[in-house]
């Protein structure tokens, strides 16, 4: 059964959540493991090169920013629903918008992380 953890993320999820919000680059890929996979929008990005330079434009380059509205422990993975804004075209998003993150962790590095706008209410 999940658990709710919304106050209490793990420490490398905050982190990275927290480097987001101060537009910290750095402080951001030193959250994920150097052979991490991200995923956003059906998109893969293998390893430090390709995901720094993901961040760099579309989420540094774009100022975005996340709010933590709900975080689940399920078996050691991570869900957590944010709302985000920054200066990105909001064209036929809705408001607010709200992204699925679904983080695999292995000690205190991100190894995968799943973003996803589901369809369902949240």
């Amino acid at each position: 059964m999940p658990t709710d953890i919304t106050n209490n993320l793990p420490k490398v999820v905050a982190d990275h959540i927290a480097a987001c919000n101060a537009h910290n680059v750095k402080a951001w890929m030193a959250t994920l493991a150097p052979d991490a996979m991200l995923n956003d929008i059906q998109r893969e990005f293998i390893g430090t090169d390709a995901i720094h330079g993901f961040g760099e434009k579309e989420i540094f380059g774009d100022n975005v920013t996340m709010a933590v509205r709900r975080a689940w422990d399920r078996n050691g993975d991570i869900t957590v629903h944010a709302e985000l804004d920054g200066t990105y075209d909001k064209t036929g998003l809705p408001d607010p918008f709200i992204l699925s993150f679904y983080f695999s962790l292995r000690g205190d590095k991100i190894t995968q992380l799943i973003i996803i706008h589901n369809k369902t209410e949240v």
